[in-house]
């Protein structure tokens, strides 16, 4: 299997949702799937689904679970650099056949990591590990270095009428 970069991104909603659908799809085809999240951190309903298929699928938060605003903490930068450790030993293992780095985008923008450390993550994966990676406002550079870029975009969402997010549904 050749493996390819896929940027999901955008304003929009799903895209979490679209790269979990990949991962599941990936477990499918017996394929070995690494998650890492930057930022979250959590019992989400997809945490607790994915739990089911441990044997092909880890999944592994680098955050405390809350927005970051203005400068990240101490602790928020100590959690992303394990993050970016473990990430980079795992892209260029060959052990997994789908990588995905949810928020990485946003972690550029919070100062988690710099786009550097992402645009080296995605030179040096293997090259057979498919590599996604998600979060709004990724940059030009990155989306450069990818083969396949999805942007979402907001049409109409019933969250701007009030509806709260829904377990199994948003959350």
């Amino acid at each position: 299997m050749t493996g390819y970069v896929q940027i999901y991104t955008g304003n929009g909603k799903g895209k979490t949702t679209a790269a979990l659908g990949l991962a599941l799809r990936g477990a499918g085809a017996g394929y070995r799937v690494f998650i890492g999240q930057f930022i979250k951190s959590g019992d989400f309903s997809e945490i607790r689904a994915l739990k089911r298929f441990s044997d092909l699928i880890t999944v592994r938060q680098y955050g405390l679970g809350r927005f970051i605003k203005g400068k990240p903490s101490a602790e928020d930068l100590r959690q992303a650099q394990s993050g970016l450790n473990e990430l980079q030993q795992i892209v260029g293992s060959g052990d997994y056949q789908v990588v995905i780095i949810d928020e990485g985008n946003v972690a550029i923008t919070c100062e988690l990591i710099r786009e550097n450390d992402l645009l080296n993550l995605i030179e040096r994966r293997h090259p057979q590990t498919e590599l996604v990676i998600t979060g709004r406002g990724a940059t030009p550079q990155v989306m450069a270095a990818a083969d396949l870029v999805t942007e979402m975009r907001p049409v109409k969402h019933y969250y701007e009428t009030g509806v709260p997010a829904r377990t199994g549904i948003e959350k």
